[in-house]
């Protein structure tokens, strides 16, 4: 809960005081004390505006609220997130040249593509957590489910001006804002043109720096193309761990400009506007593994070695001949350790 402090009129109190160190009395010439008025009213507003940042999250400069951590990430992504070395290595990388660079020539723009389950959420949130002191939970941090903001087709030039609205009035309050688009290959197709403008190659719009923003894409796109690749190389002896981007990305991108859904034909492929595409690998049996250990943990129990493997048997894998893959990854782990810890636990109760 933010703790309420009226602020507004005392801002604008003090601004207009600092304004007054501007103000001559003729030329070449300030009063004594308009000047020391002007000269208070500018420290007093500073105090002011400090002590409400200790409060209120705020974006000024070297804020609290926003102090990025990409130690803190490359941990997430090592330690919680299974069988994604290509999104590891890619998602730290980017992002620290990106924040440590106080004028980027862009915003930053990264696509998530892949199989349900492969850890997109998961590490949109992780990212979200190492930049800003709140997490998801920030002001600066904003989300659109595609199923829920944008439903209806017919609709997409007026979701395209409330869009560009929306990201021109948080960006001018927050240079350092984050926009998670999720489910992007259900978003109407052209919609997503709507936002070329602020991920181009341009210092400001209309006085709005864009640069310092982060864009994230979540998408199924290529997921079929990512998995049929991964098991060809698979069966050609390839380790996981061989898996290089050169491999997927090319296919990734083509695949996101031809299929159906909200990049498809879209200008900020055809731009080159987007920095990554990230692909995120199906999930064999030994990584849903280790995601049922996680979710048996974090609710407090032992993951004992029977535990896992009879949660893991509750699971669907594919393809027939050989099970390799988990047809949801690791989204339906939570419901199946609890149906199975409930069985084990209070089964007797019930019988």
């Amino acid at each position: 809960m933010k703790l309420s402090i009226p602020h507004s009129r005392l801002g604008r109190i003090l601004v207009c005081l600092a304004l007054l160190m501007k103000i001559p009395e003729s030329e070449g010439s300030v009063p004594l004390g308009v000047s020391a008025l002007g000269v208070a009213g500018a420290a007093l507003y500073a105090g002011f505006e400090k002590l409400r940042c200790s409060f209120y999250e705020c974006c000024a400069p070297r804020s609290p609220w926003i102090q990025p951590n990409m130690t803190a990430l490359n941990i997430a992504l090592t330690t919680r997130l299974h069988g994604q070395h290509l999104v590891q290595d890619t998602v730290t990388k980017s992002l620290k040249a990106h924040l440590q660079n106080d004028q980027p020539a862009k915003a930053l723009v990264l696509s998530f593509h892949g199989w349900t389950g492969g850890g997109k959420n998961f590490v949109s949130r992780f990212i979200a957590e190492s930049i800003y002191k709140l997490g998801m939970k920030s002001d600066y941090v904003h989300v659109f489910v595609s199923t829920v903001h944008f439903p209806h087709e017919q609709q997409t030039d007026i979701y395209k001006l409330h869009l560009q609205d929306w990201i021109r009035g948080n960006v001018s309050s927050c240079q350092r804002s984050l926009f998670i688009f999720d489910e992007i290959d259900k978003m109407p197709i052209g919609m997503i043109n709507g936002i070329k403008p602020f991920i181009d190659y341009h210092e400001n719009i209309d006085g709005v720096d864009f640069r310092r923003s982060i864009f994230l894409f979540l998408s199924n796109t290529g997921g079929p193309d990512i998995t049929r690749a991964v098991l060809k190389m698979w069966r050609t002896g390839k380790k996981r761990e061989e898996i290089t981007m050169l491999d997927l990305e090319p296919l990734i991108e083509r695949g996101a400009f031809n299929e159906e859904g909200g990049l498809h034909k879209s200008e900020l492929i055809q731009h080159s506007l987007v920095d990554h595409y990230i692909p995120f690998l199906p999930l064999e049996r030994h990584h849903v593994e280790l995601c049922i250990r996680d979710e048996i943990i974090r609710r407090g129990h032992t993951p004992t070695k029977e535990l896992i493997q009879k949660v893991s048997s509750e699971m669907v894998y594919f393809p027939p001949e050989n099970q390799l893959f988990s047809t949801t990854g690791c989204k339906r782990v939570a419901q199946k350790v609890g149906f199975v810890l409930a069985d084990e636990l209070y089964g007797d109760l019930f019988t």
